[in-house]
């Protein structure tokens, strides 16, 4: 039982071996091609779609494609600035595609869910960047993280301040001004 264990232990990591090794250049052309490939396909499905649900389709054509060629070079060129790349791809295509799909609202329901996209963009574009200095190996590593932690907690908090008050202008009176101080209280606005 054990050396069966053993060797399922060494086939498992002999076959994820495959994906940590360097690609070659000639691989990451080719690669790189089949991703302007698919992305043009995207498109052309896109073309016979009409209105919002054009514009939503290429935008998450795009978005794809960004996030793919992100991956591939951070496969190609593996380190914290390329995988930071990648994660910043993600929250554009994201944030992208949501402010699309925001279109298809009106008023202040439409104004809440770009205040929403634009907070999980937020959210999204600072925790890259705590990822990226926690994988710094520098001697002032801690510092930095603390720093990257607390303008991300501070970015994200005021991002997410903004679409709470964003929802409260749909309120009218006493009751507008009590979701505007509870919103204020919850994110410790001042």
């Amino acid at each position: 039982m054990k050396i069966k264990l053993i060797m399922l232990t060494v086939a498992m990591s002999c076959a994820f071996a495959g994906n940590v090794m360097a690609m070659t250049k000639a691989e990451y052309k080719t690669q790189e091609a089949q991703i302007s490939a698919d992305y043009k396909a995207s498109r052309e499905k896109c073309e016979v779609m009409k209105g919002n649900a054009k514009d939503i389709c290429k935008a998450e054509a795009k978005g794809t494609e960004k996030v793919a060629k992100a991956e591939l070079t951070a496969q190609y060129q593996p380190g914290a600035k390329n995988t930071e790349k990648v994660a910043l791809a993600k929250a554009d295509a994201a944030y992208d595609t949501a402010k699309e799909k925001c279109d298809d609202l009106a008023g202040n329901a439409k104004d809440v869910c770009v205040k929403d996209a634009k907070a999980a963009y937020v959210k999204a574009k600072e925790d890259a960047k705590v990822a990226k200095v926690t994988a710094d190996s520098s001697k002032e590593k801690t510092t930095a993280v603390n720093d990257a932690k607390k303008t991300a907690s501070t970015e994200t908090r005021e991002a997410d301040y903004k679409a709470a008050k964003e929802r409260c202008d749909s309120l009218a009176g006493v009751a507008k001004d009590t979701c505007q101080n509870d919103a204020k209280a919850k994110y410790d606005m001042k």
